[in-house]
């Protein structure tokens, strides 16, 4: 990625203005024409058209090794895309599977919903068993129209479901699902608790980046605004994907300044962001590669599904696995999904295909 940092000043140089533009235009113009245009742009202004002419000769000379330089840059960089969980090296450089189980009675979709011992078990078992490698675990729910949940309540529900997995299944990497320092630094203290994965990017509590710097635990770092309440409100962008990349950007700054190291982005799917918008961010995602940082798509039967096929989440599967495709495609490094077994099938087929010959 230190190419692209490269050509971002050369180009926010020539054009200060549209810096926009070439953050967005980098990833979808070839490395080789960029040079040329940031080249070709200075010889003319110093009146050096026959230098033009003579460097264009070489550069297609040189344009193969360009291009072979490239592939092994961006190879090297794929290959060191990784995080640490607990005291284990996950590789992303193949995208992993979390699953998610909601300790709720409310969450949006009916079959996510544990409470019994029995229930919980099951359903871990199957997420292990179906490929996932992380278990999501949440007890508020983020739809608009849930109930508020007390941060007492929270945690007992978290304690409950994390004795239950721990005791049968003491090795899982285990994600909790919160926007409360309280409640991240619980159930981490406690438990073998891996990741926090915080629906707010920091903003719905003030000490959440420290608590986590303090816990040295992985960090799922997404982008929202308001709260799951009002966040519907918010949905004007003047230009969405480079909003959320400045979002994400910043408040990445912070967490790497308090020395927090393993932070994984999400661009929100479904919070603060019409229909329409979701399906425009899934299109511009791996604009966000430029943060070097995994990326996590949540999708999983989502409306953005179900409200554009005019189905219920309960028949949301064969779109969400369309999606979860598109997302893969887009540079998505982990997918949380309801259903792992389609999704690791899904990350199986986009392997070979992206990498066949």
């Amino acid at each position: 990625m230190y190419v692209n940092y490269l050509f971002f000043f050369s180009l926010g140089l020539l054009y200060p203005n549209t810096l926009y533009f070439y953050i967005f235009a980098i990833h979808k113009t070839p490395y080789k024409v960029v040079f040329w245009m940031c080249f070709k742009k200075y010889a003319h202004a110093c009146g050096y058209e026959n230098l033009t002419f003579q460097v264009s000769t070489l550069f297609k000379m040189y344009s193969l090794f360009f291009n072979i330089f490239i592939i092994i840059l961006d190879f090297k960089i794929k290959k060191i895309m990784q995080i640490k969980l607990n005291d284990k090296i996950i590789d992303l450089s193949t995208p992993v599977v979390m699953g998610i189980v909601n300790i709720t009675p409310d969450s949006f979709y009916s079959e996510s919903r544990h409470s019994t011992e029995k229930h919980i078990l099951q359903s871990v078992e199957k997420i292990l068993a179906d490929g996932g490698r992380i278990v999501d675990i949440g007890g508020y729910s983020s739809r608009p129209s849930a109930a508020n949940v007390t941060t007492d309540e929270e945690i007992r529900r978290l304690s409950f479901a994390l004795d239950v997995i721990l005791k049968e299944f003491p090795d899982t990497l285990i994600s909790i699902d919160t926007f409360r320092s309280e409640v991240a630094k619980h159930t981490v203290d406690n438990y073998q608790v891996a990741i926090i994965n915080d629906i707010s990017g920091g903003t719905l509590d003030e000490n959440m980046f420290g608590t986590i710097a303090e816990l040295n635990v992985a960090y799922v770092l997404m982008h929202m605004r308001g709260t799951p309440a009002t966040m519907q409100q918010y949905t004007q962008y003047d230009n969405l994907t480079a909003e959320v990349l400045a979002f994400l950007q910043q408040r990445l700054s912070q967490l790497r300044l308090l020395g927090v190291n393993d932070v994984i982005i999400d661009p929100g799917f479904g919070f603060s962001k019409t229909l329409e918008q979701n399906y425009t961010l899934l299109r511009e995602m791996s604009y966000l590669s430029v943060l070097d940082a995994p990326i996590l798509a949540g999708v999983s039967r989502k409306s953005m599904i179900y409200n554009l096929l005019d189905i219920t989440p309960q028949e949301a599967l064969n779109g969400t696995t369309a999606v979860n495709m598109l997302a893969l495609s887009e540079g998505a490094s982990m997918l949380r999904v309801h259903d792992v077994k389609e999704a690791v099938e899904a990350v199986r087929i986009y392997e070979l295909f992206k990498n066949s010959k």
